[in-house]
């Protein structure tokens, strides 16, 4: 349990996906798993009924946020949503779409209420919830709004993929890659790289956090030969970078960066776009890196998978993602504060 005493909020993800199936998985095996104690907003006859068909035995209680703790050793606690979820394993349904963003809805309402320590979000499918008009490319960004409305100020919310072996932030994320060289500025890097910076000192207890910058072309771009963004847009900003404190390297060529030796050289690598960061971390921990959005007003971490409607209900999915990102949502949201509203 973290230093408050508060439970992590589960969001219940697609549900159907494998999101369901390994709540009830780790919530069997908490004493197993270590887990902080978690509640999930979603429907209990549906966490029952998805139980059932997977021949596990979880007892499912429908509570309050504020009686989540009391219950976990007895029961997964369920905070209940107002619709009823239908969706059948690797078949969404018409259920799907509103349940999915009414339990980040709750759960984030909940963090900033001050009856949950930290949001973890089980995956959802964005072409299912694109079909029913959501306007936001994904979590990140939906978690950014959320934020916004709450607290009444504008976020920067920065994706870091975390696991023991690497860290990795992207520095533009769900961009088609012909897109990428018109969003990338100086100015995106720079602020990209002072959250990662500030959140790692803050958040993760790293001293002072050692930034290891990639370049966009290959080569970071040979001088320009290669391509002029890397001397032109990224050079510059790690200069801003180190002539605010901030211990940042490069821009160094991607292709050399996350081999061992290289690694042990700093704490987190800032990409240029979204697969430069997350080929690495998902070759090197698959299965168990964890999605961490930095920069918003409260914690949240995430499996680093998606929902896997092949295997959805077949009891065959890894629980080690979600496991990592309940125990490090504790991990963090219990170290340091959140972040300070506006004023």
């Amino acid at each position: 349990m973290n230093a408050a005493g508060l439970p992590v909020a589960l969001t219940l993800g697609e549900p159907a996906g494998i999101g369901p199936e390994l709540t009830l998985a780790v919530w069997r095996r908490r004493a197993e798993f270590m887990v902080p104690p978690f509640y999930v907003i979603g429907d209990a006859d549906f966490y029952r009924a998805r139980g059932a068909a997977l021949g596990l035995d979880v007892p499912v209680k429908t509570v309050a946020a504020a009686q989540a703790v009391e219950t976990f050793d007895r029961a997964l606690p369920v905070v209940p949503l107002d619709e009823k979820v239908t969706a059948q394993p690797g078949k969404p349904d018409a259920s799907s779409a509103p349940a999915a963003i009414g339990s980040i809805r709750r759960a984030v309402a909940d963090v900033l209420g001050g009856v949950a320590a930290a949001v973890v979000t089980n995956p959802i499918a964005k072409n299912v919830l694109y079909s029913s008009g959501f306007a936001e490319p994904g979590h990140t960004e939906f978690l950014a709004k959320l934020a916004e409305e709450a607290v009444g100020r504008p976020f920067h919310p920065v994706m870091l993929l975390w696991s023991p072996e690497l860290a990795v932030v992207p520095v533009t994320i769900h961009l088609p890659l012909k897109d990428v060289v018109g969003r990338l500025s100086k100015e995106l890097i720079v602020e990209t790289g002072r959250i990662t910076a500030r959140d790692l000192h803050e958040r993760f207890g790293i001293a002072r956090p050692r930034l290891a910058v990639a370049g966009l072309n290959p080569h970071a771009g040979e001088n320009g030969a290669l391509g002029e963004e890397d001397r032109d847009i990224v050079a510059p900003a790690v200069a801003a970078l180190r002539a605010e404190g901030i211990d940042a390297v490069g821009p160094l060529p991607a292709d050399t960066m996350f081999h061992g030796r290289a690694r042990a050289g700093y704490d987190v690598a800032l990409c240029m776009y979204h697969d430069q960061a997350l080929i690495p971390i998902k070759t090197l921990a698959f299965d168990h890196g964890v999605n961490v959005t930095l920069g918003l007003p409260f914690v949240r971490t995430s499996p680093d998978h998606g929902t896997a409607f092949d295997i959805a209900g077949s009891g065959k999915a890894d629980p080690s993602s979600l496991v990592a990102a309940l125990i490090l949502a504790a991990r963090i949201s219990a170290s340091t504060p959140a972040l300070a509203p506006a004023k």
